[in-house]
């Protein structure tokens, strides 16, 4: 067979333009538990956000993950993030370092939240562009031994970053196979499953250029680990051209109409696994400890914020959900050290305000009962 071109390697970096980078305020007005809280960030490049559990520390986080373009780190509905005793809307609107603003709300009464910029209606696709955000919460904790869906579902949100067109591709996926599933079901004419299944193909493996091309750069800058995907289309896609790839897949999809249409019963980009390699211990990240298993994980979102900010010269935004939970205190060293001398803006929340004593360049919050109190700053220092 011919292999590939290799249309994701060597790893090519092009940069962006310069554009949205860090927040310099955030207000929340009826999000979840907070009625109306303002933080003023001004040029800091750590918010460490602390207090007791359901103070509101995670709804803060949620609401700037909102300004990613997607659902949230929670991936709920919409109308759940509106306050219980509030109208049923909400509103989060961030100003940015360059004074442009951003404002993503619900209406009361309306079921999608509307995007705009600058006073302008705009959309999901355009907010991606102008933050790049990153999140780790409590749920990640477990990703490496837990679920594939979620696990893949993580790295395709990673992949995302780059490619705002990636879940978008996913969802068309999703939809297509179910949509062939139900073809099956019902007897449905050989022309029109031809039409599907040359869709389905054509976006699979669109799904694992990305995927393949994600894991490539990704592992140019993460020292301690190193990224992998496997599954059916990625090794169709290293072993041929992109065409060879489409057409073999193609062709597995048409032989294989005689099964269930349960759209979960054949193989393809929907069963794709990701796994990390832990280089220091020189064992998969699965088999590891707990504490072990955080450390790459936040190891691998440092390397995918410098990833960010090469690509795209852009400053991410790292939101960490108890990112201290898990780790002993040189684990912990390591990494405010490493987040001080990374080119992204970090949030971080957590239980105990000593954990994060030393922490330079950083804002400290309290909340309580949603509400915000004693904002005070370390002394800025040189990453």
């Amino acid at each position: 067979m011919q292999r590939t071109a290799n249309p994701w390697m060597p790893v090519r970096f092009r940069p962006w333009p310069p554009n949205l980078e860090m927040i310099k305020q955030i207000t929340i007005t009826n999000f979840r538990n907070h009625k109306s809280s303002r933080i003023n960030i001004q040029d800091y490049k750590n918010v460490i956000i602390t207090g007791l559990n359901g103070a509101g520390k995670t709804a803060i986080l949620e609401a700037i993950s909102l300004l990613s373009g997607e659902r949230g780190l929670r991936g709920v509905e919409t109308q759940v993030m509106a306050r219980f005793d509030g109208d049923g809307g909400f509103s989060v609107f961030a100003t940015t370092i360059d004074e442009s603003d951003i404002c993503v709300f619900l209406n009361p009464g309306e079921t999608n939240k509307r995007i705009k910029i600058d006073n302008e209606n705009s959309s999901s696709a355009e907010l991606a562009k102008r933050l790049r955000i990153v999140w780790l919460t409590p749920r990640e904790d477990r990703i490496f031994t837990e679920s594939v869906s979620d696990r893949r579902a993580f790295f395709d949100h990673l992949v995302a970053s780059f490619e705002p067109s990636h879940l978008g591709r996913i969802t068309r996926l999703n939809k297509l196979l179910s949509e062939r599933a139900g073809i099956l079901k019902s007897g449905g004419d050989k022309n029109w499953l031809d039409i599907l299944d040359k869709q389905i193909a054509s976006t699979a493996i669109a799904i694992g250029a990305g995927r393949i091309r994600y894991a490539a750069e990704i592992n140019y800058f993460f020292e301690t680990g190193a990224v992998s995907v496997d599954g059916q289309i990625e090794k169709l896609l290293l072993e041929n051209t992109l065409t060879n790839a489409e057409n073999i897949y193609f062709e597995y999809l048409t032989k294989n109409r005689e099964l269930t249409g349960d759209k979960m019963v054949i193989d393809g980009a929907h069963k794709s696994d990701f796994g990390v390699f832990n280089k220091l211990l020189n064992l998969p990240a699965n088999i590891t400890s707990t504490g072990q298993q955080k450390s790459i994980l936040i190891d691998l979102i440092l390397a995918h914020a410098k990833l960010i900010h090469i690509k795209t010269n852009q400053k991410p935004l790292i939101l960490l959900d108890e990112a201290a939970a898990h780790l002993d205190n040189m684990a912990r060293e390591k990494l405010f050290a490493e987040l001080n001398k990374s080119d992204a803006q970090v949030w971080a929340t957590g239980l105990d305000e000593s954990v994060f004593k030393n922490i330079p360049n950083a804002v400290f919050v309290t909340c309580q009962n949603g509400e915000i109190s004693n904002i005070v700053t370390t002394e800025k220092q040189d990453a």
